[in-house]
């Protein structure tokens, strides 16, 4: 009798697993189209220290999605921190790659960067480590971020919010 159970399980398993092969393959897969993006953005910011007043920049960013939630990203443009009075300001060109996560909606991100920072402006001649960890939201066109960025070398950092007009190439 309990080799009769057996037998019947065994066979409903089989019969089960049969079915969800059948029904996985009459599924449609839908996949999603890679691509890439570009995006022009100002940024503003105000460093967290006391050696520069505030930051202006701007940049281009290049965006190659690898999935509908995830992308690889590579920054370039020019960020100047600026001090008062007769004081040096810094001018700087940052290369960045990074990770952006969609988390919510496809639309609102997490982002990390890390890169280089080549100082160009006032006798500086730096070259820093720099890191940027940021949120957001992003839709077709509009990316609007908040970011911490760190100069390691410039021994300064800023909280910055970027607003940016992007496209699909």
């Amino acid at each position: 009798m309990k080799l009769g159970n057996l037998k019947m399980l065994c066979l409903a398993l089989i019969a089960l697993l049969y079915a969800n092969t059948t029904f996985a393959q009459d599924s449609e897969i839908k996949n999603y189209d890679q691509g890439f993006r570009l995006g022009f953005g100002i940024n503003g910011g105000i460093p967290t220290d006391k050696d520069y007043n505030w930051a202006l920049g701007g940049d281009v960013r290049l965006q190659y999605d690898l999935t509908k939630r995830a992308s690889l990203t590579l920054t370039t443009g020019f960020t100047n921190l600026f001090k008062g009075g007769d004081a040096k300001d810094l001018g700087f060109i940052p290369a960045k790659a990074g990770f952006k996560a969609f988390v919510w909606e496809d639309q609102f991100y997490v982002l990390g960067e890390v890169g280089a920072g080549f100082a160009v402006t006032n006798g500086y001649n730096n070259t820093t480590f720099l890191w940027a960890p940021g949120i957001g939201y992003a839709n077709k066109y509009i990316d609007l971020s908040v970011r911490y960025e760190d100069y390691h070398d410039f021994k300064t950092n800023q909280v910055a919010l970027r607003v940016a007009y992007g496209f699909d190439l």
